[in-house]
């Protein structure tokens, strides 16, 4: 996270066993807004699709049909749900854009991301050999 203004940056990771790309990437973005202190303009860049087209178009659908998503086959529940909540009711404190980035493109904050996401479930890996 940067603050352009001032050029402070924080930065923060994590893992999780027995979870998915999904919702580390939703993770993630959660993590980082519970991290801003007051209501700010802000902008996600991202090399999820799923996130970035979870908030930009399909939310307001979903909320509007109870937290379902149309299929071939009817309504379902939305996937991620819980994430999905929390994600839109720390969005609703703030202005928020998205960006989207071709991950591994040479993007260095996203390049970054994938570094400390790799280090911390390496860890992770590490931790549950040892315990």
């Amino acid at each position: 996270m940067r603050h352009v203004p001032t050029g402070k940056e924080k930065e923060g990771s994590g893992a999780e066993m027995d979870t998915t790309n999904n919702r580390m990437e939703l993770q993630a973005v959660i993590e980082g807004l519970r991290a801003l202190r007051r209501p700010v303009s802000v902008r996600i860049i991202t090399d999820s699709s799923y996130v970035k087209n979870g908030m930009e178009k399909w939310l307001p659908g979903w909320k509007a049909r109870g937290w379902q998503r149309k299929t071939s086959s009817g309504l379902k529940p939305v996937k991620n749900v819980d994430l999905w909540q929390e994600l839109d009711r720390l969005l609703e404190k703030h202005d928020a854009s998205f960006e989207h980035v071709r991950g591994h493109s040479g993007h260095p904050e996203n390049e970054r991301c994938d570094r400390l996401a790799v280090d911390a479930y390496r860890k992770l890996l590490d931790e549950r050999e040892e315990g």
